[in-house]
Order: C-alpha cells, then sequence, then structure tokens
C-alpha cells in the first residue's frame, strides 16, 4: 500500500484528484458512535492508496432545522471555507458518488485517539491553533464542537472534523471552545477574515459555495464574519445551549 497523501506531502490538487477520481474499492465498516452512516473505505487512484472517511448522503439522519441530504454538502463547504480563509485545517472532502450513493468523501487523518480538545487545551503549544478552530466554528455556525473533533497528526498539527451541522442561518453555536471568550482577536486572523470576506465577491468561491448552501446561507456566513472582524473579540456563548452534548 503506497504512504497516506499527508505523509509523502502531495499538494492539495493531488489529494483532491484522488478523493475525486480514485475507485472506493473497499468498505472497511461502519464507524461506531456516529448519528449518521459513516464509512471507513479504502480509495485507489493510480499509484495511490489512502483512506477515507465516506458519509452517504442517504444514511443521514434527518433533523427538524436542517433541510434533508444537506449534511454532506455542509461538510465540503467547511473544506472550503477553511482553504479559503488560509487555515487549512479541515481535512480534504469532497462530494461523489460511492458505493452507498452520493456522500462526503474525506481524507482519513492518522492521529492519536487519546488526545482531543480537552487534553490539547491544557497545552500552550497548541493554543494558537485552537484559537482559529474557535473562530472557525463562529465563522461557520457550527452546532457541534464536541472534544473529539478535534484531531492530533503525528506533526503536532490539529485538524477539525464533522461539520455537517453548520451553515444555518440562525445562529446555532455549540462548541466546547470558549476558553478565549471576550479576548482580542490577533491582528493577523483579522487579516485572515478579511481576505475571505474579500474572496466572496469572486465568482469561483460563490459559485463553489453556492452548488453546497442556499444563498440566504452565505449571506448569514459573510455576517458572522464581518462581526468578528468589528468586535475584534473572541465570541461568548449564547443565551441558548452552547454546548454540545456529549462533550467528547
Amino acid at each position: 500500500m503506497a504512504d497516506n497523501p499527508y505523509r509523502t506531502q502531495l499538494n492539495i490538487s493531488s489529494i483532491l484528484d484522488l478523493l475525486r477520481q480514485g475507485e472506493l474499492s473497499e468498505i472497511h465498516g461502519l464507524l461506531p458512535w456516529g448519528s449518521n452512516y459513516t464509512f471507513l473505505a479504502s480509495i485507489t487512484y493510480e499509484e495511490l492508496e489512502a483512506l477515507v472517511i465516506y458519509k452517504p448522503q442517504g444514511g443521514e439522519r434527518p433533523l427538524w432545522d436542517f433541510p434533508d441530504g444537506t449534511l454532506c454538502q455542509r461538510e465540503v463547504a467547511a473544506f472550503i471555507v477553511s482553504e479559503a480563509l488560509g487555515w487549512h485545517f479541515v481535512p480534504p472532502t469532497i462530494l461523489r458518488d460511492g458505493p452507498q450513493g452520493v456522500g462526503m468523501v474525506q481524507l482519513y487523518v492518522e492521529h492519536d485517539p487519546e488526545q482531543h480538545y480537552f487534553t490539547l487545551a491544557q497545552k500552550s503549544q497548541y493554543k494558537p491553533q485552537l484559537q482559529r478552530i474557535a473562530l472557525f466554528d463562529y465563522v461557520i455556525n457550527n452546532a457541534d464542537r464536541k472534544g473529539g473533533h478535534c484531531l492530533l497528526d503525528r506533526q503536532d498539527k490539529i485538524w477539525a472534523i464533522d461539520h455537517g451541522v453548520s451553515f444555518h442561518t440562525q445562529l446555532k453555536v455549540r462548541s466546547v471552545i470558549w476558553d478565549f471568550a471576550g479576548e482580542t482577536i490577533a491582528p493577523l486572523l483579522l487579516d485572515y477574515m478579511r481576505g475571505f470576506i474579500e474572496s466572496l465577491t469572486r465568482e469561483e468561491l460563490s459559485r463553489a459555495l453556492l452548488e453546497l448552501l442556499d444563498e440566504s446561507e452565505i449571506e448569514a456566513l459573510r455576517g458572522r464574519t464581518r462581526e468578528l472582524i468589528i468586535t475584534g473579540l473572541y465570541p461568548h456563548p449564547g443565551a441558548g445551549i452552547s454546548y454540545p452534548w456529549p462533550p467528547i
């Protein structure tokens, strides 16, 4: 088996080619604990082989506040926004057909299963990465940032996963990452968000998001980002339920 693409330092274009054009050659099984059908699978393309997470649209549990069959699209939108922000912590994710129908396919990240948000937050070297994830969750309106959705890889990079319940027009942020509430956002991170606002005016990004989200959801995305830029502060938990359950 070829090395995982992350370990061979392939560029993002090559990884996306693998995900889009590769053959989902073997389904290894259904992952436990998820509320929607989530499979671990192998994908092969030319000389490359890797593990991926495959979430078919048909395996999504209906939710009262999100349109049916859109969770996989929101996962892809989260990857696109992470890339557009320049933060690159959502694993490469695409929408494609698979053995169980159309769904999200995301490159699997080899990680330490003993590490999660609550262990990482105790170590100061991870604070800058976690701060970006905290801002990202507000920007995309992530309604389910559990501690176990922060994965630490072998290079000490934190990856953020599971963004299916995001991008709602009504504020629904539920997260375990409120440690920075009220703190000043670093100027560099504000610059990243200003650049993202500018990129939303470009046809390539706006077209990509419109294929996945409603126009009103994209406008709300823009509004939340502007709010952070204007206040210059990490947000506080809202008046409603602001923490997910279970927390990990």
